[in-house]
């Protein structure tokens, strides 16, 4: 008897369950078969992830007079890097939603907004707590704008060095990205124009999630790190032999030369973190979302 009544119970309660209720059905549904961007929305933008992709990959591009837009040490992980919890008024995130007309009151958390790329990438690096080495004595997502010598947040630095077409790189210790996987802890690097993290050592899952949004992983030379390098975050990298290195499917190994020009000029040899021949069609596609398109697309 309880069977049967708790079976008619669920029949009841779940048989007009894709239905919806009245303020579901009354959503005005546009026409088409794509997606319709709301400009005008804060929590879902379209991203920029394919802007400019043509049908075939371009060439590897070698990098070069980069410059650092943070140096961690050890064990920065992905909720460092990922934005996370409320968002604070007075952080690039806030002020950008106090540019579009939201009150503090609404303006909810990074994780509401995940489908903002403008909020979320004034989030990455922004947590309270992490410490970057370029601004000694200093928590939070703040850098030095090396042309200007000026400190300020890290999404406003990337803004500059984009606008003066500036790769960059991030210089850190051991286990970079540990933790538990986020995709934006790849996501938002790449969107503030990181070309390249050059690291001790990763968390396995980070690493790959840094290709696959085109983010070169690469390795310090065993038993050296930018301290015992003499490295600060002033100087500017040009990475060697990159694209040959990537075309050839790493037949020569996967030791590149970097060179890090600041008031003494400083050379290393980097190991290339990319490990699979899937990952080296990621790279060259410039990330796996476009790598996959371009498949969808073929297809």
């Amino acid at each position: 008897m309880l069977k049967a009544v708790t079976s008619e119970m669920f029949t009841q309660r779940y048989s007009n369950v894709y239905a919806g209720d009245p303020s579901w059905q009354n959503l005005k549904v546009p026409e088409g078969d794509t997606y319709t961007w709301d400009d005008v929305s804060t929590y879902v933008k379209n991203p920029p992830y394919f802007t400019g992709m043509s049908l075939t990959p371009t060439p590897v591009k070698e990098i070069s007079n980069a410059s650092v837009l943070a140096v961690f040490g050890d064990s920065i992980t992905t909720d460092h890097i990922s934005p996370a919890g409320n968002i604070k008024a007075s952080a690039p995130a806030g002020a950008y939603l106090q540019e579009h007309k939201v009150t503090q009151a609404d303006f909810n958390s990074y994780g509401a907004r995940r489908g903002n790329h403008e909020v979320m990438m004034r989030g990455t690096f922004a947590n309270i707590r992490i410490k970057n080495l370029m601004v000694p004595g200093v928590e939070g997502g703040v850098t030095i704008h090396l042309p200007t010598k000026t400190q300020m947040s890290i999404y406003d630095a990337s803004m500059k060095y984009q606008a003066e077409k500036t790769a960059l790189v991030i210089l850190a210790g051991k286990e970079y990205g540990s933790g538990s996987s986020r995709d934006w802890a790849a996501k938002g690097p790449a969107l503030l124009g990181v070309k390249a993290v050059i690291a001790e050592s990763y968390e396995r899952i980070h690493r790959s999630n840094l290709v696959g949004m085109g983010i070169l992983p690469l390795e310090f030379p065993q038993g050296q790190n930018a301290a015992s390098l003499g490295l600060n975050g002033t100087e500017s990298f040009d990475i060697i032999g990159l694209k040959d290195a990537i075309e050839s499917g790493f037949k020569n190994g996967r030791q590149i030369k970097v060179i890090a020009k600041g008031e003494k000029t400083i050379e290393f040899t980097a190991k290339v973190r990319i490990d699979t021949p899937k990952e080296i069609d990621y790279y060259k596609n410039g990330g796996i979302l476009q790598y996959v398109l371009r498949k969808l697309l073929k297809a």
